[in-house]
């Protein structure tokens, strides 16, 4: 996974003034979890920008007052009408306890249904894993190579080393889509028969 480093200045009064001033102060409030405390804190809005808006997934290297620790982004909330960011939790990890990300998913391959005239569609453009963060890769990479016209690959047919996925069995990952001309195509070579 990508590292990303992030500071923060640890909040001395909590509450919704001291949030509602601190907003305006271009800043956002931030909570760290998972320790042996939870750390209230807040980080500007332009540090945060290619953290939030980001396909990519990265643990973040926070640095808040002096004490650095190892986290990933866990939620974040927006304002409903100005989309501004309102709030953001981290969750710390560490080496040996286990933790819940959505990877990115990417398709290799050029599939044997698109060739046949099908349209390739990624139904899920994440997948919920749980594994050490140090045995996670920056996307799941799937091979779509073999999957013929009107396939699909689903969740239970993926398996990974060291990362166990949570997402339903049987939800579909990415399918080979009949077009109108495959259809037609597969009609007229029946009616010649």
């Amino acid at each position: 996974m990508k590292v990303y480093e992030l500071k923060g200045t640890v909040r001395k009064e909590l509450g919704k003034k001291a949030t509602k001033a601190d907003r305006v102060g271009d800043n956002v409030p931030c909570v760290l979890y998972g320790g042996s405390e939870n750390v209230h804190f807040t980080s500007t809005a332009s540090d945060l920008r290619k953290l939030i808006y980001s396909p990519d997934v990265f643990v973040v290297d926070l640095t808040v007052d002096g004490k650095k620790c190892k986290a990933i982004m866990k939620s974040l909330q927006f304002h409903p009408v100005s989309d501004k960011v309102l709030h953001i939790d981290f969750l710390e990890v560490s080496e040996n306890k286990p933790v819940v990300v959505e990877l990115p998913v990417q398709l290799n391959g050029l599939a044997e249904g698109v060739k046949a005239g099908g349209k390739l569609a990624l139904e899920m453009r994440k997948l919920r894993v749980k594994g050490l963060y140090t045995n996670f890769p920056e996307k799941i990479d799937i091979d779509v190579t073999s999957l013929g016209l009107g396939k699909s690959i689903q969740v239970g047919a993926l398996k990974f080393d060291n990362m166990e996925l949570l997402n339903a069995k049987n939800a579909v990952v990415c399918q080979v889509k009949l077009t109108r001309a495959a259809r037609g195509a597969a009609a007229a070579a029946a009616a010649k028969k």
